[in-house]
């Protein structure tokens, strides 16, 4: 008899997304006259950078010859890219990565759930509240946590609320924990971490011997020159985290998709005999077994992300979505509703009207207004009562989303 992992069988009913997807099918199918706009899910609407796309036609021509074409790559990354990465987005900011330490793969959503592999069963995990719903999906898959109850919080993880009562910055855990999910600029908040705060959970992570997994997908989208884009700019970060990225939400490959993972060798584990190991070759041994790497094509496109043009054409991409973000926040602050976010990320994230659930509020906002957000309990119990809106659509839809929203407020 072939068994199944029962811990599938612990998931909630859907997973945030299809569960979105789910609803508004069947508002479609019931209403088709209805132009739906949607807020809700963070993918991308505005083509490629020029840059990217010439680099990647020019790749594409090279597969046609036989003296060009190229076929298994290496797992971890062409050296192309990988040096490009630790020159740029770690040389230019006085931060000391290598370019063997950093691994290319086809999306950070993959790369922090399959991150897992390399840590034990026994490691007490810690995610804040809410969360981006991979973290704890993954976590539950792999067998890590009990059951959940009623407010969807699972028995043997350790949840840190970020809420406006706390100004969205978790307090550190009051037990030891071992593996630390920080995600910042913050889905599905928009908030950002301070030096400060990130120096207290290195330092903690250090006093704990934890490791941190911190999410940094929306670095790009940082405005304030006070704000770290990387978890490496604080001391002692290089002995206790990895850190993964993302090609998606900056240079738009969400359907093109490449990401990576820095594990410099510095930080370890350890095993049941107290032998200290670097994860650097756990997961190097992962990776390599486990995925076959990123398309030559696809690396080359993102190399060209750090050509002069390619940097300048992507800076204004990020530039045309921090402004549909600025247009939500302010159309929404206009009329009244308490916003947070949008400002150093593409996430605004808002108070539901009083006395509305937040499925109470997406349901309404898409039957009387044609739009789709994200519930904020579906990213965990102290999400209840707030609401998700994306900044990632067209300037045209952003403004009758804006129109439309203030109609439904006032």
């Amino acid at each position: 008899m072939t068994r199944i992992n029962e811990n599938f069988l612990k998931l909630k009913a859907g997973y945030l997304f299809p569960e979105i997807a789910r609803r508004v099918n069947a508002f479609c199918e019931a209403s088709p006259e209805a132009k739906v706009i949607r807020l809700g899910i963070g993918d991308v609407t505005e083509p490629l950078p020029p840059a990217i796309v010439a680099a990647m036609h020019s790749a594409v021509d090279e597969m046609a010859s036989a003296e060009s074409f190229r076929g298994y790559g290496p797992e971890q990354g062409y050296a192309f890219l990988r040096e490009k990465i630790a020159s740029v987005d770690y040389g230019e900011r006085g931060i000391d990565i290598s370019a063997d330490e950093i691994f290319v793969s086809d999306g950070s959503k993959c790369d922090t759930g399959n991150i897992l592999d390399i840590f034990g069963s026994d490691n007490v995990v810690a995610v804040t509240d809410p969360v981006y719903p991979v973290y704890v999906d993954t976590n539950v898959m792999a067998g890590r946590t009990g059951e959940a109850d009623s407010s969807g919080r699972y028995e043997g993880l350790v949840y840190l609320p970020v809420t406006a009562e706390n100004s969205f910055t978790p307090a550190l855990p009051e037990q030891h924990v071992d593996l630390i999910y920080l995600c910042y600029p913050n889905n599905p908040t928009g908030t950002v971490a301070t030096r400060e705060t990130l120096k207290q959970w290195v330092d903690y992570a250090l006093a704990e011997d934890a490791v941190i997994l911190f999410d940094a997908a929306y670095e790009a989208y940082i405005t304030d020159p006070e704000i770290p884009h990387s978890i490496y700019e604080i001391e002692g970060a290089r002995r206790c985290a990895i850190e993964f990225r993302s090609f998606s939400k900056n240079a738009g490959f969400t359907g093109t998709r490449c990401a990576l993972t820095v594990v410099p060798k510095d930080v370890t584990g350890t095993s049941s005999t107290g032998e200290r190991t670097p994860l650097h070759q756990l997961w190097n041994r992962r990776h390599s077994t486990k995925f076959n790497g990123v398309p030559y094509i696809v690396q080359r496109g993102a190399e060209a992300a750090y050509s002069t043009e390619g940097r300048q054409q992507i800076r204004d991409l990020v530039d045309f979505y921090l402004t549909n973000a600025r247009l939500l926040r302010e159309g929404l602050e206009a009329v009244g509703i308490t916003v947070y976010g949008g400002v150093n990320a593409p996430y605004v994230w808002l108070k539901a009207p009083e006395g509305l659930s937040s499925w109470d509020f997406f349901d309404q906002l898409l039957q009387q207004a044609h739009l789709v957000g994200t519930p904020g309990s579906g990213f965990g119990a102290s999400g209840e009562g707030y609401f998700r809106l994306s900044a990632f659509n067209s300037r045209a839809n952003v403004e009758e989303a804006v129109t439309r929203l203030q109609r439904s407020f006032s």
